[in-house]
C-alpha cells in the first residue's frame, strides 16, 4: 500500500499550505512528526476488495487523517500535554486561543476533503463521526476522577474517542468502493472492533511503557483521573478496601496525590494482572474484527486487513 499512501501524504501536505509562513511551518511539522496513518490505511483497505479507485479515495483518506490530527490538537490542549510522538505539542509552543483556532482550521480542511469526494453519504458518515469524537472527549472530561463507572460507560467513551473514526474510515472506504450494504456494514464493524482494541491497548501502554517508548507522557491517565479498563479490572479483582486499592483510589482522585502515589498506583495495577486481562478483552475485539473478513474473497486485501487487526494488539507504541 506504500505507493497509494504516498499519494495520500502528498494530498495532506497540500492541504496545510497556507499564506501564513509560521502557521504553515507548524502544520507541516505536525504532519512530518508522523503517526501511523492507520485511519487512511483502513479506509484504503476497506475499499480494496471492491471497486478500488485511488483517485476517488485520496481526498477521503487525507480527510480522516486531518480529522484525527485536529482531534489530537484539541486533546493535547485539554490534557495540557507537552509531548506527542516525541515532539512538543502545539499547546507547549503557542497560546491556548491560537491552538483552538489551529484545531478548528484543520477540522474545516478535513470537512472540505470529505466534501471533495462529491459523495453525500461519505459526507454524512464524516459528520456523524466528528460528532462521535466530540461525544467521546466530553465523556472523558465529565467522568474524570469518577470511579463509579461501568464497563459499558467505558466502551461508549472509547468508541467515541477512538473507535468511531476507525469505523467511519472503513465505512467510507467501502462506500467509495461501491460495496453492497452488507459489505459496507461488515467493513464498519471491522473498523470499530479494530479501533476498540487499539484504544484498550493504548490504555495498557499508558501504564506499562515509559514516555520514551510511547512518544507521549506515560501514566497520564492516572494523573488526569481518567479511569481506563486496567484500573476498572484492578478494582474488580482487588475490591476497594485494602491498602493497594487505597493508593489507586487516591491517585485517581488526585487530591493531594504525590508522585510517589502515582508510581505506587501504577505498580500495583501492573502487578494485579489487570494489564493482561485488559489485553484479553482487546484480543476478543481483534477476533471479532477478523470474523468480519470471512465474507471477503481470500487474497492479499483480506490478508492485509487481518494483519492490521493483529498489529493493533501487538504494538508497543
Amino acid at each position: 500500500m506504500r505507493a497509494d499512501l504516498i499519494e495520500v501524504e502528498q494530498r495532506l501536505r497540500r492541504e496545510v499550505e497556507v499564506d501564513y509562513p509560521f502557521v504553515g511551518e507548524i502544520l507541516d511539522g505536525l504532519l512530518a512528526a508522523g503517526g501511523k496513518r492507520l485511519r487512511p490505511l483502513i479506509l484504503l483497505l476497506a475499499s480494496r476488495p471492491f471497486d478500488y479507485a485511488i483517485e476517488r479515495l485520496v481526498p477521503a483518506a487525507a480527510g480522516v487523517e486531518l480529522l484525527h490530527t485536529a482531534s489530537l490538537i484539541h486533546d493535547d490542549m485539554v490534557d495540557h500535554a507537552e509531548v506527542r510522538r516525541g515532539h512538543p505539542t502545539l499547546n507547549s509552543l503557542i497560546s491556548t486561543e491560537t491552538v483552538i483556532l489551529f484545531g478548528d482550521y484543520i477540522f474545516a480542511r478535513a470537512a472540505m476533503l470529505a466534501a471533495a469526494t462529491m459523495n453525500p453519504r461519505v459526507v454524512g458518515v464524516f459528520a456523524s463521526t466528528l460528532g462521535d469524537i466530540c461525544d467521546g472527549e466530553l465523556r472523558e472530561i465529565f467522568t474524570a476522577r469518577e470511579l463509579k463507572q461501568s464497563l459499558e460507560d467505558y466502551k461508549r467513551r472509547i468508541y467515541g474517542k477512538t473507535a468511531a473514526l476507525f469505523a467511519g474510515s472503513a465505512e467510507m472506504g467501502a462506500i467509495l468502493g461501491n460495496a453492497n450494504e452488507d459489505e459496507i456494514a461488515s467493513m464498519r464493524r471491522y473498523g470499530k472492533n479494530v479501533g476498540m482494541a487499539f484504544q484498550i491497548v493504548d490504555d495498557v501502554l499508558d501504564l506499562r511503557e515509559t514516555t520514551s517508548q510511547i512518544g507521549k507522557p506515560a501514566g497520564l491517565d492516572l494523573r488526569q483521573g481518567t479511569v481506563t479498563l486496567p484500573t476498572m479490572l484492578f478494582f474488580e479483582h482487588n475490591g476497594h478496601d485494602d491498602a493497594k486499592s487505597d493508593v489507586v483510589r487516591r491517585a485517581v482522585g488526585g487530591n493531594g496525590a504525590t508522585d510517589d502515589d502515582y508510581a505506587m498506583a501504577t505498580t500495583v495495577i501492573r502487578e494485579s494482572g489487570a494489564l493482561e486481562r485488559s489485553l484479553s478483552v482487546a484480543a476478543r475485539y481483534v477476533e471479532d474484527a477478523r470474523n468480519e473478513l470471512c465474507g471477503l474473497p481470500s487474497g492479499e486485501s483480506r490478508d492485509m486487513m487481518e494483519a492490521l487487526a493483529l498489529e493493533s494488539l501487538s504494538r508497543t507504541r
